[in-house]
């Protein structure tokens, strides 16, 4: 499976029977699958069949779907449920008075739902189911293109996100090679340290500073850290060649990053390893900022 990004845009348009059909679909980023319909009165009749069209196709993103029916020869006319309206519009009277909000307006109430209704046209239900069927080959036309557009774009993702596992992948094996983890390194480092201390405090146990000294370099190696760089590394890159919807797990996988690029800098005792683990965090930070486009 492709990776794909969440935002992207589709159109399909259509004709049956004098009629044009124009679906237009946009995609945006979100936490989960959200889809919004908007369809001319006279196809509410479609909104269940239509969601889910769009469900089968993505699992993240918020969805926008519009259609656009235009019928050629005479239209039916259309009926409005007046005594409906006229209580919305003495309902929207009294907001008004009581509570400041704005005058409601004529195209407002109309576009209520169960205010206006256009009659079918096509009387027969042969001819709606027809209809129907045309209306949502389209909608299944524009998801392909929107899947397209998806694909394209979370193509573009996996390209970006895979050179920001190898910037973190560099960063981490140059944090193993700094030099300042070298064992005589360490040592030369620790004993000016004690002397520091000793010329400073003659009174002080100079086993005792040795012992002290060799626990607080245990605790500052990074070892763990750069292991685990590794293996979250390994993992982005398997997700990444997969495929499929793997943005959540991605996302998780930006965290585990975060942590061990701050325990690095935390435990860092050298200024190389700091200025490293800085990078490393820049990295990181882009990383998952594009994760979060991804489906």
């Amino acid at each position: 499976m492709s990776l794909q990004s969440m935002t992207g845009f589709g159109r399909a348009a259509a004709e049956h029977l004098g009629a044009a059909i124009a679906w237009e679909l946009k995609s945006v980023n979100g936490k989960s699958l959200e889809v919004r319909l908007r369809l001319p009165p006279g196809c509410e009749r479609l909104e269940q069949a239509a969601r889910q069209a769009i469900q089968k196709r993505f699992s993240r993103g918020n969805v926008q779907a519009g259609l656009t029916l235009t019928r050629s020869g005479v239209q039916a006319q259309p009926v409005v449920n007046e005594e409906f309206l006229r209580d919305l519009a003495g309902l929207a009277k009294r907001l008004e008075e009581q509570f400041g909000v704005a005058p409601a307006t004529a195209d407002g109430l109309l576009s209520l739902r169960g205010v206006l209704d256009i009659p079918d046209a096509l009387e027969d239900e042969e001819g709606r189911n027809a209809l129907d069927a045309a209306i949502l080959a389209a909608l299944d036309a524009a998801l392909a293109n929107l899947e397209a557009a998806r694909r394209d774009e979370g193509t573009a993702l996996g390209g970006l996100l895979s050179g920001h596992l190898d910037a973190i992948a560099g960063l981490s094996a140059s944090a193993e090679a700094d030099p300042s983890r070298e064992p005589s390194v360490i040592r030369e480092r620790l004993g000016e340290q004690v002397k520091l201390l000793l010329d400073a405090a003659p009174a002080l146990d100079e086993q005792r500073l040795h012992m002290e000294a060799a626990f607080l370099a245990t605790k500052a190696d990074i070892r763990e850290e750069i292991d685990r760089l590794k293996t979250h590394v390994a993992s982005g890159r398997a997700l990444l060649a997969g495929g499929g919807p793997v943005g959540r797990k991605l996302d998780f996988l930006a965290q585990e990053f975060n942590r061990e690029s701050n325990t690095l800098c935390s435990k860092s005792n050298a200024a190389s390893v700091t200025a490293i683990g800085l990078e490393l965090k820049a990295v990181v930070d882009q990383f998952r900022e594009q994760v979060q486009n991804l489906e």
